[in-house]
């Protein structure tokens, strides 16, 4: 007998995916469709693609290469006696080593369905890390009324999520995670419960989450099922466009995209076209906006060669050394040869001879990166590709890394550049946002 079509409802709506249900059979629903432009991470007969958990990622990065391999063929044992594919389904007994996928990931979207057993717990780690939060949320004190899907080791950013969405223990739940640099957007069963949230590294507090890194399917002593784990890496240049559309109200451009009105100093160090503002090669000097600023937000995209410099002036004056008089963030290539002797605070991001910026998340040369800059009062954070580099309150500094006198650290105001230093850069999408107060 064919049914009304009113009686079905969407399940989810992605990428252009639609996906309907009989709201009486929901939980059993199988027929679906991988997203537009996802892959599947699990071929649902086997595990292949899969392995087991060896250490954590700082613990891994000691290993040599023989180590690796004997702990890996000893974890991959476990595995095949905790772990099993079955009916479409990865199941788990609630023991063993966690498992993963057998390659990295930076920047994705994934798509997957789980179901625990009354009273379990699990979790979904992302870049090898801990972890978006699986639990029955009517267990135990410490989980009541709080659902899963939150960032559950967080320490400074939001940890629980938005609201319960869970389905009861023993039944399929669906969630719908992205993570782009530090932030994670996470849907459970189509509702959201965590929003742009930053993920924070559990396993060396002091630096940001990794740039890339496996997908660990946690064991946490109760049954835990998934099936349905689809995959999809977003591109930078899909990243830029998301990092430039969050939270984008009262921006301003700097830069019209043809020419330097609004501009002095290099003028001729520089050239405009077809929307680039670039550094001519065996060129530069300092290129300043006309107008000066004192609290605001910068955003801008930038694309290097291979062992290009440049610096980000700020707050700076229009004559002088813009790296002692104002200051100065590094712009060049981390990963270059004749560079890999610098001091700390002379890498990319970092406040010239004040702070050092976290390395490891540049683009390969070629790549447009996307850089955001916070000026505040006596604050400033650099965020490179949605991740957090830098971040100093230079009140609570006591001394400098150089040793040297920085005067510029307590001007309130200058003028925004770059410090080209004759190396071929590129920029583009420069705006600004004023902070008032």
């Amino acid at each position: 007998m064919t049914r009304p079509f009113a009686a079905f409802r969407p399940l989810w709506v992605v990428l252009g995916l639609i996906v309907w249900t009989d709201p009486a059979r929901a939980d059993d629903v199988q027929d679906v469709l991988a997203p537009a432009g996802a892959h599947s991470i699990f071929n649902g007969k086997d595990l292949n693609g899969w392995k087991g958990l060896v250490a954590n990622p700082p613990a891994r990065a000691k290993m040599s290469a023989e180590e690796l391999a004997k702990a890996q063929a000893e974890s991959d044992a476990l595995i095949a006696q905790h772990w099993r594919a079955e009916s479409g389904e990865i199941i788990n007994d609630g023991h063993g080593p966690h498992l993963c996928t057998d390659r990295d990931y930076g920047d994705f979207e994934l798509w997957l369905d789980w179901k625990i057993s009354p009273g379990a717990d699990s979790g979904i780690y992302l870049r090898g890390s801990p972890q978006v939060q699986i639990w029955d949320p009517v267990a135990g004190i410490d989980q009541a009324k709080v659902g899963s899907g939150g960032l559950y080791n967080n320490q400074k950013h939001h940890s629980k999520p938005l609201l319960v969405a869970d389905r009861p223990a023993s039944s399929w739940n669906t969630f719908y995670i992205r993570m782009i640099g530090e932030r994670v957007t996470v849907r459970l069963n189509g509702q959201l419960v965590v929003d742009d949230v930053a993920m924070e590294n559990y396993w060396e507090r002091g630096r940001p989450i990794y740039p890339s890194g496996q997908i660990e399917l946690q064991t946490h002593g109760g049954e835990i099922r998934f099936r349905r784990l689809y995959l999809r890496e977003i591109s930078a240049e899909e990243a830029n466009q998301h990092l430039a559309r969050w939270d984008e109200t009262g921006f301003v451009s700097l830069f019209n995209g043809h020419d330097m009105t609004g501009w002095q100093g290099a003028v001729d160090g520089y050239g405009a076209k077809d929307g680039l503002l670039f550094c001519r090669k065996g060129h530069g000097g300092n290129l300043l906006t006309q107008a000066e600023f004192s609290d605001f937000v910068l955003r801008f995209e930038f694309q290097l060669e291979v062992g290009s410099n440049n610096g980000l002036g700020i707050r700076a004056p229009a004559e002088g050394n813009a790296a002692y008089l104002g200051m100065e963030l590094q712009i060049l290539d981390n990963t270059a040869e004749k560079f890999a002797n610098l001091k700390e605070w002379q890498y990319h991001g970092s406040v010239y001879g004040v702070s050092a910026a976290h390395r490891g998340y540049q683009r390969p040369i070629g790549e447009w990166n996307f850089q955001e800059v916070i000026c505040h009062g006596k604050r400033v954070m650099v965020r490179l590709n949605g991740t957090t580099i830098v971040d100093v309150d230079f009140a609570k500094l006591e001394g400098t890394p150089d040793g040297q006198a920085h005067p510029g650290l307590e001007r309130t105001s200058g003028h925004i550049g770059f410090l080209g230093h004759n190396d071929p850069v590129a920029f583009r999408n420069l705006r600004l946002r004023e902070i008032d107060g």
